[in-house]
Order: C-alpha cells, then sequence, then structure tokens
C-alpha cells in the first residue's frame, strides 16, 4: 500500500442533512472569528475603518433595511435610484466637480478602477480610433489595480520612476507618453507611502497631450476634502483641477459607509456614458449595466446614503479632526525612536516607516508575535499604518510595543533575518 492511500483524505464537507437553529449558528460563527485580527482593538493597520459605534450602527440598520433589494433595477426600486443619486450629488459637490459633471456608485475602489480605464478605453476608440493598442502611464506608486484593469481590457500599462520623495515625476511622465498612451494616473493619495502626487502637473501633462486623466482618490477622495477645511496642508487634487477627467474615491474608506461602497465619478456626462455596456442580441432585449456587476447590493447603496447624511460636514469634520490629531501622536512616537523615520510626507491617514539601521521586516515579525497585524510595503522595506478611529485607543500600547521591538531587533545586530513578505491581498 502507499503512502498517499494509507491516508485517510479529509472527507468534504456537505450541506447538513437537517436545518440548524440561529443561536447555535451564532456560536459557531463565533467560534470561526476567534484567530481573526481583532480590529476593534486598533490591532489591524487597513481593512477596516471605524469611525465610533454609533456611525457604525447607522451603516449596520441602512444596509440591513435594503439587504434584499437590488440596484440593479432603478425601475423596480427606485429608492435605492434616489439613494444613489444623491450620494453621487453629494460626492460631485464634495470633490469641486464642475457642472454637467455625472458618475456612479460601485463595489469598490478596484471596480471605480476597472470602470475609469474601460471608459477611458472607449473614448479613445471613439476620439482616436488610429491607436490600436492603447496605453496607460502610471506612476510607479499607483494601485495594481490599474494593472488589472489594463490585462482585462487589453490595455498595456507602463510605470514611471517617482521623484525621491516618493511622488509622481510630471516630467518624466510627460517624456513616458507615446503615440499610443490614452490614460494618466495620478494618487491621492497614493497607498504605498500616503503621499499626495502633483495632481495640477499631471493634469497639465494630459490636457496639452489631449489624455485622459484619471485621481486615484480612492484613499483621500472622502477626508482629503475635510482635512483641508481643517487646514491642513492639501494640494489640488479633484474634478475642479483642469484636465482632470474622472476620479475614484471610495466610501467604505474615510467615508466610513459599509462595504463595498465605492464613487467613480467624471468631469463631463459624455465620459460617463463610456463606462456602460449594452447589449441586446438575445432573447430578452435591451441589457444595460453602469458598473461591471449585474446585481448590485442595495444595501452599500443605503448605508451609505445613511452614513453621508448622518455625519453630515459638522460629523466628518469632527471625526477627521480626531483622525489627523491622531495620525500626528502617531508620527510623533514613532519619531521618537531613534532607529526609524517616516518615508515621505503622509497627506493623511497613511504613515509608512522604515530604517537605514535594521530589518524593519524583523521589527514587523516581532510586532506580530505581540497580537499586532503585520502589514508591510516592499520598496522601500516599511512598515505600514492605515489609520482610523479604532487605532486611538492603541496608540500608546503599540508605540511601546514598537520601541520594545526595535530594541530587540538592535541587540540582534540589526539586519537579521525575518519570515515577513510584503504580501498584498
Amino acid at each position: 500500500m502507499s503512502i498517499q492511500s494509507a491516508i485517510s483524505p479529509v472527507p468534504r464537507r456537505a450541506l447538513p442533512e437537517q436545518g440548524n437553529g440561529w443561536g447555535q449558528l451564532k456560536g459557531i460563527m463565533r467560534d470561526y472569528a476567534q484567530d481573526d485580527v481583532d480590529w476593534r482593538r486598533g490591532r489591524s493597520p487597513l481593512y477596516v475603518f471605524f469611525a465610533d459605534p454609533e456611525v457604525l450602527e447607522v451603516a449596520r440598520e441602512a444596509y440591513a433595511m435594503f439587504m434584499s433589494e437590488n440596484a440593479l433595477g432603478p425601475a423596480a426600486f427606485p429608492s435605492l435610484k434616489r439613494m444613489e443619486s444623491e450620494v453621487v450629488e453629494m460626492s460631485l459637490d464634495l470633490l469641486h466637480a464642475p457642472e454637467g459633471a455625472a458618475g456612479s456608485m460601485t463595489s469598490g475602489g478596484t471596480e471605480s478602477i476597472f470602470l475609469a480605464v474601460k471608459a477611458a478605453r472607449d473614448w479613445a476608440r471613439a476620439e482616436r480610433p488610429e491607436i490600436t493598442e492603447p496605453e496607460l502611464l502610471l506612476p510607479y506608486s499607483a494601485h495594481p489595480a490599474f494593472n488589472k484593469a489594463a490585462h482585462y481590457l487589453g490595455v498595456k500599462a507602463r510605470r514611471v520612476q517617482l521623484r525621491a520623495d516618493f511622488t509622481a515625476d510630471p516630467a518624466a511622465m510627460a517624456e513616458g507618453v507615446t503615440a499610443s498612451t490614452i490614460m494618466m494616473v495620478g494618487s491621492a493619495v497614493a497607498y504605498p507611502q500616503g503621499v499626495f502626487d502633483p495632481i495640477e502637473a499631471l493634469a497639465a501633462v494630459a490636457q496639452e497631450r489631449g489624455l485622459w486623466m484619471h485621481v486615484d482618490a480612492c484613499v483621500g477622495g472622502y477626508t482629503a476634502p475635510f482635512v483641508a477645511k481643517l487646514g491642513y496642508p492639501v494640494p489640488a487634487f479633484d474634478l475642479g483641477v483642469p484636465g482632470v477627467c474622472s476620479l475614484s474615491a471610495d466610501l467604505h474608506k474615510y467615508g466610513f459607509a459599509a462595504k463595498g461602497a465605492s464613487t467613480i465619478l467624471y468631469a463631463e456626462e459624455r465620459r460617463h456614458a463610456f463606462q456602460f455596456y449594452e447589449f441586446t442580441d438575445w432573447p430578452k432585449g435591451l441589457y444595460r449595466t453602469p458598473s461591471f456587476a449585474g446585481t448590485r447590493p442595495g444595501g452599500a447603496v443605503a448605508a451609505a446614503w445613511a452614513v453621508l447624511n448622518h455625519l453630515g460636514m459638522d460629523g466628518y469634520l469632527r471625526l477627521n479632526r480626531q483622525l489627523m490629531e491622531m495620525r500626528d501622536a502617531y508620527i510623533a512616537g514613532i519619531e521618537a525612536i531613534p532607529e526609524l523615520r517616516i518615508w515621505g510626507k503622509p497627506g493623511i491617514g497613511i504613515v509608512t516607516f522604515g530604517s537605514n539601521v535594521l530589518n524593519i521586516f524583523a521589527v514587523a515579525e516581532r510586532m506580530a508575535q505581540r497580537g499586532w497585524y503585520p502589514n508591510v510595503v516592499a520598496k522601500p522595506q516599511a512598515i505600514h499604518l492605515m489609520l482610523s478611529l479604532a487605532h486611538e485607543p492603541a496608540r500608546g500600547e503599540y508605540l511601546e510595543d514598537l520601541a520594545a521591538c526595535v530594541n530587540d531587533v538592535m541587540e540582534l545586530g540589526g539586519h537579521i533575518e525575518s519570515s515577513i513578505r510584503p504580501v498584498t491581498y
């Protein structure tokens, strides 16, 4: 008998013969979650964006009210159509869109980016039919969702090196434009180091060359406007910048809405029209969708609408004031550890820090051993924090553990091996 045949296979899980009560299932689900990162105690540096318990409850109840409804059917559910329209209108107003601007809600930043690339590709087919192999020009720090979209849509993506401060280089981007370039991208803020790209300069290049300029504000779109109102330095980045054609911004990040909710916005309705997909050659007749998805969960639309209206301008200003004060306190605590340094100039809630004298991944590994979920950046090597207000109660403990882990690594020689590897899911 072979070793393989002697090993009993793990039985495949089957549907239970009889259903279980919700009380029992709830207990099982809690058991399943025991090994999940404890984001409520600030142990996760990404994935969850917490404002306060009241906002969380508003999102939860609003989502539940419309969890069975489908935003794919606006005629059947005019309530969802109205709520989506109002979310888009508030977003366009917040992000200084000109008259005639338009947009849609999506399931998240990746879908918003996908639709922007799709719209730009179809726009180029109509406006620049001589281009047969369209290209997308990206700063090196742009989100991989652009490459993912390009892969699916038959567009070539090319990345351009950054300036020393980790921001996009407008001169290098201009030099990278070819006869096949249809779209340029800038980030507000870029995910790896949390810095603002120089959107005005990039948009000027795009406008001069007749290119589609997209701003990836998935991180900053629903926090930077409020941070600017609070007096923090925020460069112009939104739909009010001449030359910007589209902008993606996630409601389920610093908008504090339930997942998955994002927006894709256009400076002109005619550009928005290239986002849609239509098909008629089947028995049912016209099939028309504004986004990649067919079914569009009504709960996500309702929760976004409810949170925006619940918080209002004063609520978002209050939360962002707390966020920025907390961010500055984290930065001060990190900079108080001599071996560490902040990479780049954080624009909002992302803080990325590394070291010239030790292996920062070894520090991250030891932080994980103390119960902190590790999130790292590859180039340059760094620990990455995407702060929300769940991190404030944990700040003292985090900085104390960080200093201890740095000390441990330094005592072992600084540049020691680590099993941590940079992975993004």
